[in-house]
């Protein structure tokens, strides 16, 4: 079962966060993961193969590309120093299977992007600003709820489903809704308040969902709980007066940079038929017989 999305005038970008995916796609497999004859683990690349045929089957975009963080500092690292300073090192199926994943995106003639100095979610939100203003609808396929800040009319979050629910779409409506806020961009102040354990991001200490929904519906922002501290009583006024500085840090910490410095190049970005020779002695290197049927 599938939906698909009606565009009026053809211009439907698709914009895949890489490793969100791929990780995605790996940890499918964790229970019984897929080792082929030479002992290579092709979880994360099978997976993520699926995930390619799934847009571009059923989705039909006139535009995409693959995007991808790069392993040097962002300004985030620079200034919060314990961002993201927890996660554990890359699986080696990851690893290994990365080499694999750059012949399958040149097989499928889809582009890779990254920008150094910069997350996969700040070239995804710049570019899908600047594809909005060229008269795009934008689909950013990933999971991650931190991109629901840049849902508009016109940018939308491709969720993609897996064996518990269905993949879904997130216009406007359906993140107001998600997270219980009257404007998208409280997306960011609410991400701040809770804080994210995957990024190493505090929050504010005390504050959950419905906290940081209820202090939303009452103060609009960040800056504006703060500016009423005075109106809380007991440990919480005492938290949130302490917390000011890391509050507003972990607002700019999550909040998603939209003027990286990157072109939209809307030729590059043009959906191109595959390259069934490359993509056919891809998958039977990786012993891939059902896609190779297919």
């Amino acid at each position: 079962m599938y939906f698909y999305i009606d565009m009026e005038n053809g211009k439907k970008l698709f914009l895949l966060d890489g490793f969100a995916l791929i990780y995605r796609a790996y940890f499918a497999f964790a229970q019984n993961p897929r080792i082929n004859s030479k002992g290579l683990d092709t979880s994360a690349i099978f997976g993520f193969t699926n995930t390619l045929n799934e847009v571009i089957r059923k989705q039909s975009p006139s535009h995409i590309a693959v995007v991808f963080d790069r392993s040097t500092p962002t300004e985030r690292h620079i200034e919060y120093p314990e961002y993201k300073a927890q996660r554990d090192a890359m699986p080696d199926g990851i690893r290994d299977a990365l080499p694999y994943i750059d012949k399958l995106l040149q097989a499928f003639n889809i582009p890779k992007l990254y920008k150094d100095g910069f997350e996969a979610d700040d070239v995804i939100g710049t570019l899908a600003k600047k594809a909005e203003q060229k008269g795009y609808k934008t689909y950013m396929m990933t999971s991650d709820k931190d991109f629901a800040q840049l849902v508009s009319e016109n940018i939308f979050m491709y969720r993609p489903g897996n064996k518990w629910q269905p993949t879904s779409v997130w216009g406007v409506t359906e993140v107001l809704d998600k997270f219980d806020i009257a404007r998208v961009e409280q997306v960011i102040d609410f991400l701040a308040m809770m804080g994210d354990s995957a990024d190493n991001i505090p929050g504010l200490p005390g504050v959950g969902k419905k906290t940081a929904q209820k202090f939303l519906k009452q103060y609009g922002s960040m800056e504006g709980l703060f500016a009423n501290s005075h109106e809380l009583k007991g440990k919480m006024k005492e938290n949130i007066v302490s917390s000011e500085e890391i509050g507003l840090l972990c607002k700019k910490l999550v909040t998603i940079i939209t003027d990286v410095p990157i072109k939209l190049d809307e030729d590059s970005l043009k959906y191109e038929p595959i390259n069934e020779e490359k993509l056919t002695k891809l998958f039977q290197e990786l012993e891939f017989k059902t896609l190779l049927q297919r």
